[in-house]
């Protein structure tokens, strides 16, 4: 990994902490600076709110995971000091020659052994961990009771009419919603915010009635199949008395935690794969109460397209690294994938960045759908799927992209189109359809477009949302 103003803002936790080590190194709050002669580690002290200066340094002994140790009381990682400290290193600060001070030496010699305790775990046969099983009979059984109560209060408005959730009614609904969290059912907890908001918004004139409430029914339905399947997986689990995890989205649909150890064990991960991000956005789950930092990948051997979702609750938003774009290839060694037929959720422990080669941009478009039917089926498909997003992401080839009237649309080399529009439910700040138009040079030939199929209410139509356009020489973003 080169150190570049790219590669610490990746470091960064969030952008704030990155600009506050810029203006540590422009003012000069930097002494002392040090460096060994491979270049491995480099350690100054920083000016800091006391009068004795913080101790800071950054190893590099993996290029790719340096380490950053610092002696504030910052909860931030990296601190604002270290993040400085690479800012010192970027501007070719003259730091003196030394041997490794004895106290990082020791720290070294530490993680080398944890490195290699750990390298020898991953080698040895894996041993599941045997649950709990008092334990997972209690967690359960307090699910099932959650769900008779969730589902009883579905009924209860599938009755009546999606039109009496307001007022106290909705209250009511906010109240199970946290209540839910105490049967370990977050994801029914979500549902249940998800139609209070939606009310909330209603009520305060905030969103069109009739918008609202098929988004509220929609909701409504999904959260009824969810119920209804996870009640019977539920009750199965408990008679067979089997409490590990299993190859579903209902786990975590119920609120489970996917582990790295546990996805390996259902066998659900794939070695030594290089990965591109066709694009990466930032949106704010109000029901939740976190941020969540999405990034999609191409899979350049399979042409799968994934995701990485990077949760950052509010309460806690300082604490928590934040994501960011990736320009370069990921080469990761083991990918760990969540169970679902497509657009899945990825994660790795490790991996190595290195740039695209010209050769391998050149490959990208060339993974894309060619028709846009056959994109469009696999999009209905996941569609039908209550317990899966409604929304399906796609790269497809590009014949040309043109307006018929007002209408901006998509055609494959085959003739077969689909319309191009913002989808509402992202929000205005990734409206990015428009921006196909400011392209300077147009769109070359051998080109495909990624974003997200869906269905529009308004007028019952598939479209697609770009979010991205990939040519054989680069891939422009529309949104960050």
């Amino acid at each position: 990994m080169e150190l570049t103003e790219q590669t610490i803002l990746r470091l960064s936790p969030n952008a704030a902490a990155a600009e506050n080590g810029r203006k540590l190194s422009k003012k000069g709050s930097f002494s002392q600076l040090h460096r060994t002669a491979d270049d491995s580690l480099y350690w100054a002290d920083c000016a800091g709110s006391g009068k004795n200066p913080y101790h800071t340094s950054i190893d590099f002994s993996d290029r790719e995971q340096p380490v950053c140790r610092c002696s504030c009381p910052s909860r931030q990682f990296p601190c604002k000091h270290c993040l400085g400290l690479m800012f010192e290193i970027l501007a070719g600060r003259d730091f003196a020659l030394a041997e490794v001070p004895a106290d990082i030496a020791e720290k070294r010699a530490k993680q080398a052994a944890r490195a290699e305790k750990k390298e020898q775990a991953a080698t040895a046969p894996a041993k599941p961990k045997k649950p709990n099983a008092a334990a997972q009979t209690k967690r359960i059984n307090a699910q099932l009771k959650g769900l008779d109560l969730a589902g009883q209060m579905v009924d209860d408005l599938l009755a009546a009419g999606v039109g009496t959730l307001a007022g106290a009614n909705a209250q009511t609904y906010e109240k199970l919603a946290k209540d839910l969290g105490s049967y370990y059912l977050t994801g029914p907890q979500a549902a249940f915010a998800r139609m209070a908001l939606a009310a909330r918004a209603i009520q305060r004139k905030q969103m069109d009635a009739e918008q609202g409430y098929a988004e509220v029914l929609r909701i409504l339905i999904a959260l009824h199949s969810t119920i209804e399947k996870s009640r019977a997986f539920l009750q199965q689990k408990l008679e067979a008395g089997q409490f590990s995890a299993e190859d579903t989205v209902l786990f975590e649909a119920l609120g489970g935690v996917w582990r790295l150890e546990d996805l390996h064990t259902i066998g659900a991960y794939r070695e030594n794969v290089r990965l591109v991000q066709l694009s990466f956005d930032v949106s704010l789950d109000e029901a939740k109460r976190e941020y969540v930092e999405r990034g999609w990948w191409l899979d350049l051997d399979t042409g799968r397209i994934d995701q990485t979702l990077n949760l950052r609750p509010l309460k806690a938003v300082k604490y928590v690294k934040a994501d960011d774009s990736r320009f370069e290839l990921m080469e990761v060694p083991t990918l760990y994938t969540y169970p679902g037929e497509s657009n899945c959720r990825i994660r790795w422990d490790g991996c190595t960045s290195r740039p695209i080669t010209a050769e391998e941009q050149t490959a990208l478009p060339t993974l894309a759908q060619r028709d846009i039917s056959t994109a469009v089926k696999l999009a209905k498909g996941q569609m039908k799927n209550t317990l899966l997003p409604k929304f399906y992401a796609a790269l497809v080839g590009v014949g040309r992209i043109g307006r018929v009237g007002e209408t901006l649309l998509l055609e494959d080399g085959a003739g077969g189109r689909i319309v191009l529009r913002d989808r509402k439910e992202d929000g205005a700040d990734h409206a990015c359809t428009e921006r196909l138009a400011m392209l300077p040079e147009g769109i070359p030939a051998g080109s495909a477009l990624f974003g997200l199929i869906f269905y529009d209410n308004a007028d019952r139509s598939i479209c697609l949302h770009p979010y991205s356009l990939v040519t054989q020489a680069s891939t422009i973003r529309l949104l960050y």
